[in-house]
């Protein structure tokens, strides 16, 4: 039937209506009650960007954005777009860790055997047998770091803990005339022991100060005997507080001897476990392998870019009038050495990193606007980037729609200005 409205008292048919307007409250007729959680001109604008023929005319069309809709509606078209046109090509990088040999199995051996022979089987672990462990072989460090369940960060912030004390303590002894102790002479002159000498001495090297071993060894033995720190408050605990240290050194003998009961192993992979650590020390690694990509196909097609590192930020900034801050991981230019684009290079597996991150982008965007509106580009790896909302839907409209994956970068030289630089480098 159709649809029919009182003014007045007249009963008007749609037939009678400005027929524009009678086609949309035709069309009203035929929804349903619950409206729809996406409205048809969103899943029309997007369907047209995904469909585009081009990238550049897929640019063209994510730049309309924000005049067709009002700025209320922006996050959840582009949140729409990046879940449906990018989120399918990220790629599922959490399925690989990068080999490294500190993290293989036969590094932790090696130093095992050497801290197992030397403990007699963890039977001689006082803090002087400890210190001598550590002279004899420094390597054995990460055994005992590893038993603490520390990474060489958070080590060396325990042993200003133990240095303070063993200082305050020999000290008290000196003023009050009691018999000295044998350590303390290298007590008056304990101090901390910073993360790149751990990392040291787990690398095989030995220490040059005698007081090192003395601040570790005991560093290890008050983390063992659940000294080092004050009890937990309500709701904590400490991380020795597992079932390989339920007895201390007791524990540690036992589970040496008789193995780890695999349950209890899956609780402390579910706790973090090695891959948690392995990934974090790799993060510069996978970084690495998203600008390298990049950085080869500039190269194979002959665009003229600058790679930022550590040691060329200032360089950049110089002589591209560049005020944002990191510079970003790419400019492109062209045979003048005129500022043509920006790109940058973000992984995570995290979303909400990938939240944070996406700030940087906004950034950009303001810095390319002031720079006359020169392009952004985003290459984007890992998980994290799949939250759309507040993360990768943001990026998508800071780049105008420049967002490429290790599975489309191949693309990007199709978008302007990438073909007019070819062959000019």
């Amino acid at each position: 039937m159709a649809w029919q409205r009182r003014t007045k008292g007249h009963k008007w048919r749609v037939e009678e209506l400005d027929a524009r307007y009678a086609e949309v409250m035709a069309d009203l007729d035929l929804r349903s009650l619950v409206l729809p959680s996406m409205s048809p001109s969103v899943e029309r604008t997007v369907d047209a960007i995904t469909n585009a023929s081009s990238w550049n005319a897929r640019v063209n069309l994510v730049r309309q954005i924000p005049e067709r809709f009002g700025r209320a509606d922006w996050r959840k078209v582009f949140a729409k777009l990046a879940k449906d046109l990018y989120v399918p090509n990220l790629t599922p990088d959490f399925a690989y860790v990068d080999l490294r040999e500190d993290f293989e199995l036969p590094v932790i051996q090696a130093a095992y055997d050497a801290a197992m022979e030397l403990t007699e089987g963890f039977a001689n672990v006082s803090s002087a047998d400890l210190e001598r462990c550590l002279a004899i072989k420094p390597e054995t460090l990460r055994i005992f770091r590893l038993l603490l369940g520390y990474i060489p960060k958070e080590l060396a912030a325990a042993t200003k803990v133990v240095a303070a004390t063993l200082q305050a303590d020999a000290g008290e002894r000196y003023k009050s005339n009691q018999l000295p102790m044998s350590t303390d002479h290298l007590d008056i002159a304990a101090e901390p022991v910073s993360e790149s000498r751990i990392k040291s001495m787990e690398q095989g090297r030995e220490s040059s100060k005698a007081v090192i071993p003395r601040v570790l060894a005991e560093t290890i033995s008050r983390g063992i005997t659940k000294t080092l720190f004050p009890e937990a408050a309500a709701g904590l605990r400490t991380k020795q507080d597992r079932p390989d240290l339920v007895h201390g050194w007791n524990s540690v003998r036992q589970y040496s001897t008789e193995g780890v009961p695999y349950p209890v192993f899956l609780h402390q992979r579910h706790y973090g476990g090695s891959f948690l650590q392995v990934l974090n020390s790799g993060s510069t690694q996978r970084g690495d392998r998203i600008e390298d990509a990049v950085q080869e196909l500039f190269e194979r097609h002959g665009i003229p870019f600058v790679r930022t590192g550590n040691t060329n930020q200032a360089e950049i900034a110089s002589r591209f009038n560049l005020t944002v801050q990191p510079a970003p991981d790419f400019v492109v230019h062209d045979a003048n050495g005129t500022l043509r684009g920006m790109l940058e290079c973000k992984t995570t597996n995290d979303g909400g990193t990938a939240r944070d991150k996406a700030a940087r982008f906004r950034g950009l965007r303001v810095e390319a606007n002031r720079l006359g509106g020169i392009p952004v580009f985003a290459v984007l790896g890992g998980l994290g980037w799949t939250r759309t909302a507040d993360a990768l839907g943001p990026v998508v409209q800071e780049c105008d729609g420049r967002v490429f994956t290790l599975a489309t970068l191949d693309e990007m030289v199709t978008v302007d200005p990438m073909p007019h630089l070819f062959g000019l480098a």
